[in-house]
């Protein structure tokens, strides 16, 4: 069970003169009053109570007072402390005997406890840090964020590299009549002579058909004396015609206009294969890119599940980019009294066994707020005393000029000191 204060008793330090206070156990104890009358100089005198000497007032005892400070504080788990006489020496009194003095102490006190500004001061990602340490995911998620942040980088440069290629190939020319790859001069002369040789068999073939048809004049006349050799050329001539209407020459200008222009051709092969390679290294990039994008998303759900998964001292409380976060808001876009609960909740997660928090000047919240902030105190079993410049009714006690408003104001001698419980005012 968390360790509360039940009662304070505080006489001659700073600004205080004599007040005695029974704090409520679960909830909020405002203590109010104008400025200057020694609202603060009561919480200063519990952290110096209970934290130790590098609490103490540079100058503790009151101003004008020949009566050293008294402190007298009686705990929840019946520890006594107290500070009084001329150097304020700690004694603590343990119902079950145990000493130790201090030591007693630190095993419940949380020191932001004593000095929550110390936390709500501190940085976005001090405040994530300390969350994160506490709940034991802070290495972890460490990892996982230079993870994400290595895939991060990378799928930045290798959305860069895309972004280039695909400028590149979509200002570089394209020759839609050009060939796939580049021709060869040599295959070209040979399919030219190729074609020149068959040419020049179907000129054979003609000039023998012209030899053929001239010798067939020449038996026309002489039919009567060589019939037998007419009927001969007629055989040949007749298979010379058949042969001839089959023949067709084929023609080299095509491939004469391709040498001659061979270089030209190429150059608009190379410019069409680069303009192929810079588009599939684009897509290829982009394939990359995509990969990596997966992965991040990977490491991010990772994040969030180590989080989810967590014991976090306040539901909505996480981290997000090195950053402390309630119900998905920052804490520069947090209400007051939400910095308040996150700050309290956490204080309380670094030392369980303590059951208070000291708050100093909530007259920055209005009267709504500082009534939701305490009722989710009471919900929370959590004691807090704190300071507010106000006389009004929210007010557990109002302090003037070093005492509770309406005790008798003893100036040195103090046979008794009233005690004002939390809620009568």
């Amino acid at each position: 069970m968390s360790i509360k204060i039940n009662k304070l008793e505080i006489e001659n330090v700073k600004r205080v003169k004599a007040i005695k206070l029974e704090p409520t156990a679960n909830g909020l104890t405002v203590i109010g009053g104008k400025n200057n009358q020694g609202k603060t100089s009561v919480l200063d005198c519990i952290a110096w109570a209970l934290g130790g000497d590098k609490y103490r007032p540079s100058d503790a005892q009151r101003n004008g007072s020949v009566i050293p400070p008294n402190l007298h504080i009686v705990m929840s788990n019946g520890l006594v402390v107290e500070r009084k006489g001329k150097n304020s020496d700690l004694k603590v009194i343990d119902p079950d005997g145990q000493k130790g003095g201090q030591q007693l102490l630190n095993d419940f006190v949380e020191q932001l406890a004593l000095d929550l500004p110390k936390f709500m001061q501190s940085t976005s990602k001090e405040k994530a840090n300390t969350l994160l340490q506490i709940i034991g995911v802070g290495d972890k998620l460490y990892e996982l964020e230079q993870q994400e942040l290595t895939l991060y980088n990378k799928r930045k440069t290798i959305g860069q590299i895309s972004d280039q290629k695909k400028k590149y190939a979509k200002e570089m020319t394209y020759y839609p009549d050009a060939p796939k790859v580049p021709i060869s001069a040599s295959e070209l002369i040979k399919q030219q002579q190729e074609i020149l040789a068959r040419n020049g068999t179907n000129q054979r073939k003609r000039a023998n058909l012209q030899y053929l048809e001239s010798q067939a004049k020449q038996i026309q006349q002489q039919l009567d004396d060589i019939l037998a050799k007419q009927a001969a050329v007629l055989a040949d001539l007749e298979i010379a015609r058949k042969s001839a209407l089959d023949l067709y020459d084929e023609s080299t200008e095509e491939l004469e206009s391709n040498i001659t222009n061979i270089e030209t051709i190429n150059r608009k092969v190379s410019k069409n294969l680069d303009k192929d390679k810079a588009e599939e290294d684009a897509l290829d990039y982009d394939s990359q890119y995509n990969t990596l994008t997966t992965q991040i998303e990977s490491a991010r759900k990772s994040k969030t599940d180590l989080l989810t998964n967590a014991n976090l001292p306040l539901p909505g409380l996480s981290v997000v980019d090195g950053e402390l976060t309630y119900n998905g808001f920052k804490w520069d876009n947090m209400s007051g009294s939400d910095q308040l609960k996150v700050s309290t909740a956490i204080v309380r997660k670094l030392n369980p066994n303590c059951g208070f928090v000291l708050l100093d000047k909530l007259e920055q919240m209005d009267l709504d707020t500082l009534k939701e902030f305490g009722e989710w105190l009471e919900q929370e079993g959590l004691q807090a005393i704190a300071t507010r410049v106000s006389t009004g009714d929210e007010c557990s006690i109002i302090i003037e000029d070093g005492y509770v408003a309406g005790a008798e104001k003893i100036e040195e001698k103090i046979e008794e000191i009233p005690t004002w419980k939390a809620g009568e005012f």
